[in-house]
């Protein structure tokens, strides 16, 4: 089958099966929908997730962006203005539930599915719920998806969450025979790539495992028995399918650039550390300021300074066709990295992954440099500028979340909150508006004008209030700045 029509009929069964349900209904498919055709649209639903809206509030709070000044879209979220009636997750809440889940069960209950589909619809399954953990921390798991048998289901704790949905992958490993018959546009029906990419999901997952003191013994050996095997994926797990035409951009792209005025800035925290690494990377994902005619970037929350005027700051870049990252090389081998150098003391391959996660990101985003401008010999952030561990691991944090930024939103958000860095600055956003040499370059920076309070970051996602109306089970509200229960430190 043609690729474009492939993706075509995705995109109309996740319309059809996903713009009316709610996420206790089940599916009414018709008969001539098979589990080959509904894979893509399982893919197409996560894409628009990660890539458009968990990727656009995630990356204000990984200070990659801010709100314009002269514009108005994101005005309550950047300064933290929000509540549960917010609905700021409640599009993803649904289409996750509704669309990819619902989708996946159908190929997982399927006999027309091969046990390899069954094993990718498992990874699939798996990585919709590290997300909405790693968002809210409980959600409907055990008791979610079954229609009319149980329409309010309970809500989870996300650490047996996250125990159940890496089960769940176990057992598909162990059923796993012979080759994908589903139409697949994220690994090309490639089964050793699914593999590696479930081991990748696994990898994250046990990091933040050990890091919140759960079974860390347990977890570290699981980790170290992983990485030894070494079946990772190659290249980068990404949604790829986007065109420069109507209904089939980029959906982050679509949203803010063909449906919006432009609203992003660049945030201070970003601009001011790759300008200090001398980073060319900066180029691929702003714009100059207009007025300056240099990279500028605006202080969290401040949009309200009356002063402050969309030509003082770098817009963002947008890309009609750029693909949507379920996981980029780069994170992975920034992971690698971190694992040799914590838990192998092997300070030779944590320099190697180090150099290769640069060298991945510089290729994923097409660059005319190579990643050794950055870690070369005159590299500014080069391996042996760090001397001692903590700042080797601190390298190894900062350049993830340079890495991240314009690819996946979500994880640098997550990243921040697991391993603290960038660190929140010692200072305020108005001490650091009166004075700028006080402020460390790629601290982050409470929002100026701070609805979750003077300091206080986004540690957390509000539950969605569809699920409140739907779903007396859906838990009291936890504010925002309450850790999820892997974020310890």
């Amino acid at each position: 089958m043609n690729m474009k029509k492939i993706t075509t009929l995705g995109l109309l069964i996740t319309f059809l099966t996903g713009c009316s349900l709610d996420i206790n209904t089940d599916p009414n498919y018709p008969a001539a929908v098979t589990p080959s055709l509904v894979f893509p649209a399982i893919e197409n639903s996560i894409a628009v997730v990660v890539g458009d809206g968990m990727y656009n509030y995630a990356g204000f709070y990984a200070q990659y962006y801010d709100q314009l000044p002269e514009a108005n879209q994101y005005n309550d979220l950047t300064q933290n203005m929000i509540t549960e009636s917010s609905q700021i997750i409640d599009r993803s809440y649904t289409t996750l539930y509704a669309r990819a889940l619902e989708d996946v069960d159908v190929v997982l209950k399927s006999t027309a599915s091969s046990t390899a589909d069954k094993f990718a619809a498992t990874a699939l399954r798996a990585f919709s719920f590290q997300l909405l953990v790693d968002n809210m921390d409980q959600v409907p798991y055990t008791e979610a998806l079954l229609g009319s048998a149980n329409p309010t289901p309970k809500w989870d704790g996300g650490q047996s969450v996250y125990e159940g949905v890496l089960a769940e992958l176990d057992k598909a490993e162990q059923d796993l025979s012979g080759a994908m018959t589903c139409n697949d546009l994220l690994l090309n029906k490639n089964v050793t790539q699914w593999k590696g990419f479930a081991n990748a999901l696994r990898l994250r997952m046990y990091l933040r495992f050990i890091d919140a003191g759960v079974d860390a013994a347990g977890y570290t050996s699981k980790l170290k028995a992983l990485v030894d095997k070494g079946m990772f994926f190659t290249g980068d797990v990404k949604y790829d399918v986007f065109s420069d035409q109507a209904d089939k951009r980029n959906p982050w792209y679509a949203a803010n650039k063909v449906n919006l005025a432009m609203n992003h800035a660049a945030a201070y925290p970003i601009i001011t550390y790759q300008k200090k690494t001398n980073d060319p990377r900066i180029a691929y994902n702003f714009v100059k300021a207009t007025k300056s005619k240099d990279y500028a970037g605006e202080i969290p929350g401040s949009k309200t300074n009356p002063a402050a005027k969309n030509a003082d700051y770098s817009f963002m870049k947008y890309y009609a066709t750029k693909p949507v990252y379920f996981f980029t090389q780069g994170e992975l081998q920034f992971l690698l990295a971190e694992v040799y150098l914590r838990f192998y003391s092997d300070d030779t391959r944590a320099k190697k992954a180090y150099e290769a996660a640069i060298d991945a990101d510089f290729e994923a985003r097409e660059m005319a440099e190579t990643g050794s401008v950055m870690y070369g010999a005159d590299g500014s952030v080069a391996w042996s500028s760090a001397k001692t561990n903590e700042t080797k691991l601190e390298l190894i944090y900062m350049q993830k979340w340079v890495a991240l930024c314009y690819m996946d939103h979500m994880e640098a958000w997550s990243e921040i909150r697991r391993t603290d860095c960038p660190k929140p600055s010692g200072f305020t956003a108005a001490e650091i508006m009166a004075n700028s040499t006080v402020y460390t370059p790629g601290d982050l920076i409470a929002p100026l004008r701070n609805g979750f309070g003077e300091g206080s970051f986004a540690k957390r996602m509000f539950f969605p209030q569809r699920a409140r109306q739907l779903n007396p089970n859906t838990p009291p509200s936890v504010p925002a700045t309450t850790p999820v229960w892997w974020d310890k430190k």
